[in-house]
């Protein structure tokens, strides 16, 4: 599926692959965020994590529906810095970077914790 939008110089058809790449991309630049979880609970995706093949967009998911978008994020954070203020930084950057890269409106960027780590 991808998001359209119609310009003065044409048609531009965005997949969500790059919007869930450019909302990745975004969290690093988060303070606190130490990884991406996982969205996919599935025997070759733990199959992958042994192996290490490791995909950074792995944690990241682009949705629409109807005319809105949303975005799910599974995060890992650093253990000692108050979870809900990376979560509340997380998606004013998610939103900050897709509203910049795409001009388009987010319906909800969602977040979840999946996990602490001690670094």
């Amino acid at each position: 599926m991808n998001v359209n939008k119609k310009t003065a110089y044409g048609k531009i058809d965005i997949s969500l692959d790059a919007i869930a790449q450019v909302a990745a991309n975004a969290l690093v630049n988060v303070f606190g965020v130490v990884g991406l979880g996982s969205c996919n609970v599935s025997l070759s995706s733990n199959i992958n994590k042994l192996l290490n093949k490791e995909s950074f967009r792995e944690g990241v998911t682009a949705k629409k529906e109807k005319d809105k978008y949303i975005i799910n994020l599974y995060i890992i954070v650093s253990y000692g810095v108050k979870v809900s203020e990376v979560v509340a930084e997380v998606q004013t950057q998610v939103r900050y970077y897709l509203s910049k890269a795409f001009d388009i409106k987010f319906d909800k960027v969602n977040v979840f914790v999946q996990g602490v780590k001690k670094m």
